[in-house]
């Protein structure tokens, strides 16, 4: 078994955190786990992008374009940006909620409509499933849980080779006690809306 997960957002949103936790599941699983990211100017809302492969013979942390099973898109934009690490065959889950960079809140620049995102994607793939994480995070008690949200939505898309309960106890174990309640309902609540 192989599988690679590419995992992209913005500085802030989780995206090293659900690495960890989806790493961290997979060898508690039992499976080889090889893990590398890339974040430049991620304190300051910048790109970040984590690759997660998983399976026999893994011998790099790297993984070519069109080698994603998965795309874990945090952010609508930089889900379509990084669109090429998956192939017509990847499956493609996406938070609707947009963070907007620095130039669009300062009003130098506009940031394109969420729709209009899916739209160009689906131009490419019919394979995209969307959830809006920061939507459901808040019902579940705080907008920071979004990649709690995104971790079970992950869980819950078919092909994933994890079981539930496998990333839920990873995630339960890697963040503060404070948190685990918060994050457990985060995380059913994204496994529940990626199911219906």
């Amino acid at each position: 078994m192989k599988y690679v997960i590419q995992i992209v957002g913005v500085g802030g949103q989780g995206v090293l955190l659900a690495s960890m936790v989806l790493g961290n599941a997979a060898m508690n699983a039992g499976h080889n786990v090889a893990m590398s990211e890339v974040h430049g100017m991620a304190q300051r809302g910048g790109s970040v992008l984590s690759t997660l492969r998983i399976g026999d013979d893994i011998i790099s942390p790297l993984a070519s374009e069109g080698e994603a099973d998965m795309i874990l898109g945090f952010e609508p934009a930089e889900t379509c940006r990084n669109l090429t690490l998956g192939n017509k065959d990847s499956v493609i889950v996406m938070n609707m909620d947009p963070i907007y960079p620095s130039t669009v809140t300062a009003g130098l620049a506009q940031y394109p409509e969420v729709n209009d995102i899916l739209s160009a994607m689906s131009k490419v793939t019919d394979r995209i499933m969307t959830i809006e994480a920061t939507s459901i995070a808040e019902k579940a008690g705080k907008a920071v849980a979004a990649n709690a949200v995104m971790i079970g939505a992950a869980a819950a898309a078919k092909g994933f080779p994890l079981s539930k309960d496998a990333v839920k106890r990873s995630l339960l174990g890697s963040v503060p006690e404070k948190f685990r309640d918060l994050n457990e309902k985060a995380f059913d609540m994204g496994y529940d809306a990626m199911k219906k």
